[in-house]
């Protein structure tokens, strides 16, 4: 994605920061405890924070967290939700730590919004000796059948190469090195999954589609084609065109180590 779509649709979720906070899912407690494993101590900096979803797991787990958000609108609903949490306004381009401040940086759903040339260095710095560097992402099982159809009504702007079981390690594994100078900073990349599914209607999963970004960003009478070609999969599939269902969805983590 060039640096100017990039920014566009990075910047796009404000407008959508409650709806985000509602429809977007969290992540696997199980996928966090492995991304903080190796970590030298508690102290984490959930970077691009986002409304909290991450934040929330963390702390759940006990970590010792600092959020750090760019948009107003979301960070507002960050600190709603998570009112005992440090939230600070920033970016992953230039973050409000000291140096060596935090034994583990993650990012949920949000390390590809960074600019790493410049995010790369600035993550080393606040990292202690040997602190984790881990990016997560939650994403459909698209070895499910009905998944894979929802994937191709989508779209690319909907459901992108992130955002699936089938492609996510390839599109991520080399988001923390952009440059030759940061593979001196961090070791190899390890990508694991761990099952996340998740409770929906077709109406809440319609809704939480509609918070992606290359949707937000879709001019309005394009938004709703595509929303509306959505929910008539949905209404026309078994699995998911009357109440209830389970949504196949794992959380992805790309983890490396500060050597």
């Amino acid at each position: 994605m060039k640096q100017t779509a990039r920014l566009l649709h990075a910047s796009s979720f404000g407008a959508a920061a409650g709806a985000y906070a509602e429809h977007r899912p969290d992540y696997a407690p199980a996928a966090v405890r492995w991304a903080l494993e190796p970590a030298p101590g508690p102290r984490v900096l959930d970077l691009g924070a986002g409304t909290g979803k991450l934040t929330g797991t963390l702390v759940a787990l006990g970590a010792d967290v600092i959020a750090v958000e760019r948009d107003p609108a979301m960070l507002t609903e960050l600190r709603r939700t998570l009112p005992a949490v440090r939230a600070l306004s920033g970016s992953a381009e230039a973050i409000p730590l000291p140096d060596a401040s935090v034994d583990a940086v993650l990012a949920g759903n949000a390390l590809h919004w960074f600019d790493m040339a410049v995010a790369g260095p600035e993550i080393a710095r606040v990292l202690a000796p040997g602190g984790i560097l881990a990016g997560l992402w939650n994403v459909l099982d698209d070895r499910v059948d009905w998944v894979a159809g929802l994937e191709r009504v989508s779209g690319s702007a909907g459901i992108g190469p992130r955002d699936t079981f089938s492609n996510w390690r390839a599109a991520t594994v080399g988001l923390h090195l952009p440059d030759a100078g940061l593979v001196a900073e961090f070791g190899s990349p390890e990508q694991v999954e761990f099952p996340h599914g998740q409770r929906r209607t077709a109406d809440s999963l319609v809704a939480t589609i509609a918070t992606r970004a290359g949707v937000l960003v879709m001019p309005e009478q394009e938004r709703e084609a595509t929303l509306s070609r959505i929910r008539a999969f949905l209404a026309s599939r078994p699995e998911t065109a009357s109440g209830e269902f389970t949504l196949p969805m794992l959380t992805g983590v790309l983890r490396v180590r500060q050597r």
